[in-house]
């Protein structure tokens, strides 16, 4: 593979699964390709729980309004209507992420504080340019 695309799936596997599936990354990447993720950021996150905030709306999205409780444990009212798979297993800080990443085995990663509540991380394989970075910055904000 040349790219992977990976949006907020990470946080629905046990943590323990998450090294098999970024394992499972780069086994399947070409020596010059990469891996785009994007999932919650649970320490900006954190910063509105402390202050009391947990059921108050963060943004709206197609789903309705989410919560700091929905971005910490899944979507609330589709885990309501039974659709389990909305749950999260897991979280990550940048640092845990990175750090995630590195131990993978991908020689170059990139952990970047999005906007809407989430981290965006490029893993490059060994072979990759560092002109990815330069491509995918617009995209991870």
């Amino acid at each position: 593979m040349d790219a992977i695309w990976s949006s907020h799936n990470l946080e629905h596997l046990n943590s323990f699964e998450v090294p098999l599936a970024l394992a499972e990354f780069r086994r399947v990447l070409k020596p010059n390709g990469f891996a785009l993720i994007s999932v919650p950021d649970l320490r900006a996150v954190a910063r509105h729980i402390v202050t009391g905030q947990l059921d108050k709306p963060l943004y709206h999205s197609a789903a309705g309004p989410i919560t700091a409780i929905d971005i910490v444990y899944g979507h609330q009212l589709s885990l309501q209507h039974g659709n389990d798979f909305m749950g999260h297993r897991t979280g990550f800080t940048a640092d845990s992420l990175g750090q995630a990443l590195c131990e993978s085995g991908f020689p170059e990663v990139r952990v970047h504080t999005g906007s809407n509540w989430d981290l965006w991380a490029v893993a490059l394989m060994p072979e990759t340019s560092e002109e990815v970075f330069q491509h995918l910055s617009g995209v991870m904000q």
